[in-house]
């Protein structure tokens, strides 16, 4: 077993594990970038919910002037 083990199979070694190093980076890289874009999108539909809730409430207050008068 010791005599298989010398530089050039740790040397192999050491290139695989960074090349699995670097995958695992891309792959965080791609997560965050989903994380960052849903993350993104949540906060427009927040944004987009609250102008509604306000669209809304102008239209009752609308709604209760015209009750009012009649």
């Amino acid at each position: 077993m010791s005599d298989e083990i010398d530089l050039n199979f740790l040397a192999r070694q050491i290139e695989r594990v960074l090349s699995q190093l670097g995958s695992l980076r891309d792959e965080g890289r791609v997560q965050f970038a989903i994380l960052q874009r849903l993350d993104h999108t949540m906060t427009s539909l927040v944004d987009e919910m609250r102008a509604v809730h306000r669209q809304i409430a102008r239209m009752n207050d609308r709604v209760q002037k015209l009750e009012d008068q009649t």
